[in-house]
């Protein structure tokens, strides 16, 4: 078989290996049995809730099973039927097949980032949290392009963004933002960036074009929905009010509407002021803590769940996942996969669903990469 379609049979049955490595195959196939049993039982809808539980539980099994089977199916048909036109010297018959090959290539690694966006919040709408470092300026600009990266990303698959909290810096660029991100498994695509980013460039800031090192961080959690029971208590919390920043009117520049929560147990502090009354901003800053404290709990399960190698669950300075370089090169590398690209003039933006596919895999293999630093 030609060294083009080897490639592209390698690259589909490392997908389908890490497909039934996720879904521990004998296990999910016994599970969809079960589930199909429990489906015909007509006592099954007396608990609504219950059954509707069972059936989606029961549809994301058997989308992701017969999504394998069929691909593992295709790429034996596709391989045979080649071996067979190598055998009888059908050049054209070849090039079919490889052509095939190349388009199953392509489905198996959509479908290996759908199954992988099976956990138990995935499905959910994210917040997208961005603070700058410190570095003043350079950090703050940094901030803000990450923030409209996620953006942009986010409006090119189709969801919706909404501009939760927002602190401009002095000079440039943000403080701090809050995103709410609306759209199919939101939460799942985006929990990977959860980390300290860094930016390597040649400062626009500074007069002597020197190269400056500037960090941000980002905190990505699930919206919590009506299902989810999250339960806070008031003596828990410190509530600040304060005069909302940046535009919208003369109303929220000159009252108290911008809300503040501080739950002390945690530490956890979350802020809305994109309402234009303090009731609303504290009812939406209410629904970002609760987002936290079960993004929290999630993280505990996972680090639980992947005990035999390290897991992190805390974000600090020294914990980065990605660097870019912006000049010369144009480099971003992600220190925790260790995958790398020279992005076109849109670096920021331009392999972002690359980074997190690889790190949705990392995941699931709990594989440990070491890598030498960007610079």
């Amino acid at each position: 078989m030609r060294a083009e379609a080897q490639a592209y049979a390698d690259q589909i049955n490392d997908a389908l290996a890490l497909l039934r490595r996720f879904l521990d195959w004998d296990r999910a196939l016994r599970r969809l049995d079960e589930l199909n049993n429990r489906v015909e039982d007509p006592k099954l809808w007396d608990d609504p809730k219950a059954a509707q539980e069972v059936m989606r539980e029961r549809r994301r099994l058997d989308e992701a099973i017969t999504a394998t089977r069929a691909i593992e199916t295709e790429l034996n048909d596709t391989i045979e039927l080649m071996e067979m036109a190598e055998a009888e010297g059908d050049s054209a018959l070849v090039d079919d097949g490889v052509a095939t090959l190349a388009a199953l290539a392509e489905r198996a690694e959509r479908d290996k980032v759908q199954a992988l966006l099976a956990g138990e919040a995935d499905a959910n709408n994210a917040y997208i949290e961005v603070n700058a470092g410190a570095g003043g300026t350079e950090s703050q600009d940094w901030a803000g392009m990450l923030q409209r990266m996620y953006a942009r990303w986010a409006e090119r698959h189709g969801m919706k963004v909404e501009l939760v909290d927002f602190h401009a810096g002095e000079q440039a660029g943000i403080k701090s933002a809050t995103l709410m991100i609306r759209g199919e498994n939101a939460y799942g695509h985006a929990k990977t960036e959860s980390g300290v980013h860094r930016l390597v460039r040649i400062s626009p800031y500074d007069s002597a074009a020197r190269r400056h090192t500037s960090f941000a961080s980002v905190w990505v959690y699930p919206e919590v929905d009506d299902d989810i029971d999250i339960e806070v208590l008031d003596k828990d919390l410190k509530i600040d009010t304060y005069r909302a920043s940046g535009a919208g009117g003369q109303h929220v520049n000159t009252t108290d509407s911008a809300v503040r929560i501080t739950h002390v147990p945690t530490g956890i502090i979350v802020a809305c002021q994109n309402q234009r009354s303090q009731h609303k901003n504290r009812a939406e800053a209410m629904k970002q803590l609760k987002a936290r404290l079960y993004e929290q709990e999630l993280q505990k399960r996972e680090a639980e769940a992947t005990a035999g190698y390290e897991a992190k669950t805390e974000i600090g300075w020294g914990h980065q996942i990605r660097s870019y370089v912006l000049q010369p090169y144009q480099l971003v590398k992600d220190l925790r996969t260790g995958v790398t690209s020279t992005s076109p003039s849109d670096v920021l933006d331009g392999d972002l669903d690359s980074f997190m596919a690889a790190a949705l895999s990392q995941r699931v293999t709990g594989e440990k990469v070491d890598v030498e630093d960007v610079d």
